[in-house]
């Protein structure tokens, strides 16, 4: 009984995380009413912006999170890198920290 409690609530929360999946961006490599789009460099800014921008965007309605208007696969790179620079430097500055509990 206990592992079929288990196993309902890891499938349950299985669907859960995919359900939140997002969809295709579909103005991708598209510009923005400026002209520009945006690329590695402004994905790697939003990334290292991103805690703060999230907090923010919960209470405007003219900020988003994540820039639309980019160039697809370099910005979501710069994004992602920006925002492990962000948590401790992603995962070699995880490791330097644990080296450094240890002693």
């Amino acid at each position: 009984m206990k592992n079929l409690l288990i196993m309902t609530l890891a499938l349950g929360w299985l669907f859960f995380l995919v359900s939140c999946f997002p969809g295709p961006n579909s103005v991708e490599k598209s510009p923005s009413p400026s002209g520009k789009v945006a690329g590695f460099w402004k994905g790697l800014w939003h990334g290292l912006l991103s805690p703060i921008t999230f907090i923010i965007s919960l209470f405007t309605k003219n900020i988003r999170f994540y820039e639309v208007h980019n160039n697809g696969n370099w910005y979501n790179f710069g994004f992602v890198l920006g925002a492990g620079l962000f948590l401790r430097g992603g995962i070699l500055g995880s490791r330097r920290f644990r080296k450094q509990r240890r002693v």
